[in-house]
């Protein structure tokens, strides 16, 4: 899945065109907004275009540029807002915070294009998007708000591994060879329990009692020893 905003050309149509959309994999056109603006970063605002919403991202499209179009998936928005404040942007827009994939938003911010004024798109993490009407920003929002659910964040499955520190209660309450042998027959120990093989635990008992009647036949040979002097 591509992470961050990126460059949009896949056009159809005549004019402006409309994006390419993935129909294939389910995504549909939501909303279409024309004469709206778009802001990456701190750069200027960009020449009016039109805005489509699908259920899967959000695609500007230049009106007078075919080769210029940005897109960013829903999954990637990590915010989105109605900005009115004049402090924060002289214009009414809607504000959203790009998910880059990388933990140093500092240096993303300041990469953008210092040198030779090419955008690195993969970079910017804020864009603003400025409607030429203010008054569809509660309508766009409410877009985002409704695409944002359709594209949860995939949840992460973790693995599972041998455990191998073990609780009090799983090595067992009782002393002496009771408290051994729950251990060695509690399957989520590791240490006494072999993956198709059941019979490790009966082993290990039967080593235990046959070093027990060692010992206790070396008793008896020490004894017998004794009454004959």
């Amino acid at each position: 899945m591509p992470v961050g905003l990126r460059l949009f050309t896949d056009r159809v149509g005549d004019g402006a065109g409309a994006p390419i959309l993935d129909t294939g994999e389910g995504e549909e056109l939501i909303h279409v907004q024309p004469g709206v603006s778009v802001v990456l970063g701190n750069r200027p605002v960009e020449s009016p275009g039109t805005l489509y919403i699908s259920t899967k991202q959000v695609v500007w499209l230049s009106d007078v540029d075919r080769a210029k179009g940005y897109a960013v998936d829903f999954l990637s928005v990590s915010l989105h807002a109605v900005s009115r404040d004049p402090e924060a942007y002289p214009s009414p827009c809607i504000y959203a915070q790009i998910d880059t994939g990388t933990e140093d938003e500092e240096e993303s911010e300041g990469s953008d294009s210092e040198s030779n004024e090419t955008l690195e798109l993969s970079k910017i993490t804020e864009m603003r998007l400025v409607p030429s009407d203010p008054n569809q920003l509660d309508t766009l929002f409410e877009i985002f708000c409704k695409c944002a659910e359709l594209n949860p964040e995939p949840m992460e499955e973790e693995e599972e591994g041998h455990n191998w520190i073990f609780s009090a209660d799983q090595l067992g309450d009782e002393d002496g060879e009771d408290a051994d042998w729950a251990f060695f027959q509690n399957p989520s120990n590791t240490i006494g329990h072999s993956n198709g093989d059941g019979d490790l635990p009966q082993s290990v008992l039967e080593l235990q009692i046959n070093d027990e009647r060692f010992e206790d036949a070396e008793e008896m040979e020490s004894d017998k020893n004794g009454n004959h002097n």
